[in-house]
């Protein structure tokens, strides 16, 4: 039952963020006096609909997206010069102006898309983009400041009884000739909080790895609390290949896709985390940090798309860093709504979190300068506001309105890859899924 729950909340806060969305389309258009037709969040077949003035608002049966019909997307053929369409390319480019210009009513061509400045036309089409990022800011806002976000303590919870070699399974059990930890073999226990590591206050987690680390095997004196008492240790430790890894906790791989190791000290000790509240100071970056990590994701997703073909029908053990799709957010979230060893605010604050980067995910898509998604309808507004600008500084005539229509076949291309990598998302989510 748990399981169903997270999923519905996951399909329901989907379909808000998908309408407000288009809501983010709506609102400036109406203000800037386009007339909106249609307010829809689906597609496909018409599940429920009211007219209300002269919008349809309704559901669909697909809820995988959503569209707002503005009346004069496209230019009519006059305005555009009367482009010739002996190509198909260019016939379809024709249909398109021509059914824009058949939604039209007589005597409301001004109030037609097309007729818009650029800075107007710009603010509608970043309005659906924009709304994602605000609803994500809200729930990483809720997540810092209400429940916090993961932080590793200097408080240990566990001490390893022995030294593992980095390419074994570090799951595995102690071998008899795995040589002993040495923070089991200087009495560190779990529930010991380190206060000093070679006489230098600790703070942090990350301040006592790299000490750790810079120590080698040279003996340390480490006091840690311990039932409320200071108790000095000394402890040596020993020099171990371990993983490297950047700024933002991610591997390093060498050229062969291998995470490099160094020579470092280790003691076998790991942290505890606990759920620590930010300052609401804190968002702004927090937004930005996850924002920027999306726009890495995205930058490298045809790449990524190839690599998740051939792991799906190759047989091969799914990257846990692969992307996902619908789907398998779906299960991500039923698999945290129904843990059995996890708290109850911990699960509230990675549903958020999920729905947060999910939002945050559509904004950056929607950026991508290609039709027909948002990014691709602001390029042809900057375009076009280009020409006028250039126009105007050299003394000539005014330039007409882009013709955005030539660029419906490519929309079409982009939709056509788009849907086959959604299918290949739902594929390789259903039959080679991410399991956390």
């Amino acid at each position: 039952m748990a399981y169903l729950v997270g999923v519905l909340i996951v399909v329901a806060v989907l379909l808000l963020s998908i309408g407000l969305h288009e809501v983010g389309h709506m609102v400036p258009a109406k203000r800037f006096g386009v007339r909106v037709s249609q307010y829809m969040v689906g597609f496909g077949p018409t599940l429920w609909s009211r007219t209300k003035g002269e919008t349809e608002y309704g559901l669909k049966a697909i809820p995988l997206g959503g569209y707002v019909r503005l009346v004069g997307m496209y230019a009519p053929d006059e305005a555009v010069g009367n482009p010739p369409a002996n190509t198909w390319f260019r016939r379809l480019s024709r249909d398109a102006r021509l059914a824009s210009a058949e939604e039209i009513h007589p005597g409301e061509d001004a109030r037609a898309f097309y007729h818009l400045s650029t800075p107007k036309k710009l603010v509608v089409m970043l309005g659906g983009p924009v709304m994602n990022l605000v609803i994500a800011f809200v729930l990483l806002g809720i997540v810092a400041v209400g429940f916090g976000t993961p932080t590793t303590t200097p408080t240990l919870s566990t001490v390893s009884a022995c030294v593992i070699p980095s390419d074994a399974d570090p799951d595995r059990t102690c071998l008899p000739t795995d040589p002993a930890a040495p923070g089991a073999a200087a009495g560190l226990l779990p529930g010991d909080t380190v206060v000093s590591y070679g006489g230098v206050a600790i703070d942090s987690w990350g301040q006592l790895t790299t000490a750790i680390r810079a120590t080698g095997d040279e003996a340390t004196p480490i006091v840690v609390e311990r039932d409320g008492k200071q108790v000095a240790l000394t402890v040596t430790p020993v020099v171990a290949q371990r993983g490297v890894y950047d700024e933002s906790g991610q591997p390093v791989l060498d050229a062969s896709g291998v995470q490099e190791t160094q020579a470092v000290g280790f003691l076998g000790i790991s942290p505890s985390e606990v759920m620590e509240r930010q300052s609401p100071l804190a968002v702004p970056g927090i937004v930005a940090d996850t924002t920027w990590k999306t726009i890495s994701v995205v930058a490298t997703l045809p790449s990524r798309v190839v690599d998740l073909a051939q792991t799906t029908f190759g047989n091969k053990e799914r990257d846990v860093n692969s992307i996902v799709g619908v789907v398998g957010i779906g299960r991500f979230a039923g698999e945290i709504a129904s843990a059995n060893d996890v708290s109850e605010g911990i699960k509230a604050s990675s549903l958020l979190s999920i729905l947060a980067v999910l939002n945050i995910s559509l904004f950056v898509f929607n950026l991508i300068p290609l039709p027909p998604l948002d990014g691709g309808h602001v390029a042809a507004a900057l375009w076009e506001g280009g020409r006028r600008q250039v126009a105007r500084l050299r003394g000539r005539p005014r330039p007409g309105p882009f013709d955005s229509a030539k660029l419906v076949p490519l929309a079409y291309a982009v939709f056509v890859v788009l849907g086959a990598v959604g299918l290949l998302l739902v594929y390789a989510d259903v039959f080679n899924p991410i399991a956390i």
